[in-house]
């Protein structure tokens, strides 16, 4: 068969199989007695083994030596082309993600779209202040897309620059909670924990809503940052209102949790003080406080934490709670609880 008719069945152009003549990839067997290439049924074959090499990506260097290399091993090149292949895609795929964002934006100038690219590109830099300041500076010269502040605020381990992120992204509001919801449903638990403290800073109605869903959380970072968000905003269910089955979840639990375990206790202990702002609620956390004691935590680091969380805890229950454990076992305990009882005397008015 001539190459014109070898062109026309195999779709290999007569200049690709030239080429492949003059590189010895297949080269026609015969010749016709005028000295035109002629290819046998073996060449052609050759041929549609070659297309089908290059189509799973190799090299026409590659392509040879798998087809005449009676050594060659098949395995290691498939699985190098996996993973040039996975790694083309995670760009191709980056470069798509890059321009929606840009095209989001809705850019009216080029300038603005250079200044989108400018910041994208300062928020995935390796530089944390690089990153940083493109956070600080994402309402300024240009808006960037609120997918690329959330993804960016989820994956940053940088405390510093964690904060400048959290900062951008509650000035997109409520634009950012569906994202940030994801984030809470993430397997890693960073980045669940980055979400609900991205949460706490917006200001929303509905951030308050995915707060309280986290309050049931499995993670107990998650609960905590929620509670303590939800505490700071006069969460629901934290002054003393029935609690229906699908109601607001009551974060004191939460809270007092945290104390015993000594994780942000502090802030938890602070967060109780500031929900204590009437009697009934003031009484109904100082009786979660006490009934922790009562169950008797192993450690007495917890036992002193509980004892001093009740100091800003106004209401009889406080007061009741305090002078019992001025006679407690624990010395520590007791100087606690003497020293508060003593300080609340003070503070009583003539």
């Amino acid at each position: 068969m001539l190459i014109g008719d070898v062109a026309r069945r195999s779709g290999v152009s007569a200049r690709m199989l030239r080429h492949y003549d003059s590189l010895g990839l297949v080269r026609p067997t015969g010749r016709t007695v005028s000295g035109y290439r002629e290819y046998s049924g073996e060449d052609i074959r050759r041929i549609f083994h070659v297309e089908s090499l290059r189509s799973l990506g190799l090299s026409l260097r590659e392509v040879a030596r798998a087809l005449d290399d009676p050594g060659f091993r098949p395995a290691e090149l498939v699985e190098d082309l996996v993973r040039q292949t996975r790694e083309r895609i995670a760009v191709e795929t980056a470069l798509l993600t890059r321009l929606r964002r840009i095209g989001a934006a809705e850019p009216a100038e080029w300038e603005d779209v250079l200044q989108i690219v400018a910041l994208l590109h300062a928020l995935g830099s390796e530089n944390a202040a690089n990153r940083q300041r493109a956070a600080l500076s994402s309402g300024e010269e240009a808006a960037v897309p609120v997918d690329a502040l959330v993804e960016a605020a989820l994956g940053e381990e940088d405390p510093v620059v964690a904060g400048a992120l959290r900062w951008a992204v509650a000035q997109s509001g409520e634009a950012a909670l569906d994202l940030l919801a994801e984030g809470l449903a993430s397997p890693v638990a960073g980045v669940r924990e980055r979400a609900v403290r991205s949460i706490a800073e917006i200001p929303h109605e509905r951030a308050a809503d995915l707060l309280q869903g986290a309050l049931r959380s499995s993670d107990s970072a998650v609960r905590g940052h929620a509670a303590l968000a939800l505490g700071a905003r006069g969460a629901p269910g934290a002054q003393g209102e029935p609690q229906g089955e699908q109601g607001a979840v009551d974060v004191v639990p939460t809270l007092v949790d945290m104390i015993v375990e000594g994780t942000n206790d502090v802030d938890a202990a602070d967060a109780l003080s500031a929900l204590a702002s009437r009697p009934a609620s003031a009484d109904r956390i100082a009786t979660a406080i006490v009934g922790r004691l009562a169950a008797g935590p192993d450690e007495l680091p917890a036992r002193r934490r509980l004892t001093q969380a009740l100091a800003d805890i106004p209401g009889a229950v406080a007061d009741r709670a305090l002078a019992e454990l001025s006679h407690d076992e624990d010395r520590a305990v007791s100087l606690t609880a003497t020293y508060l009882l003593t300080l609340r005397e003070a503070r009583q008015p003539d």
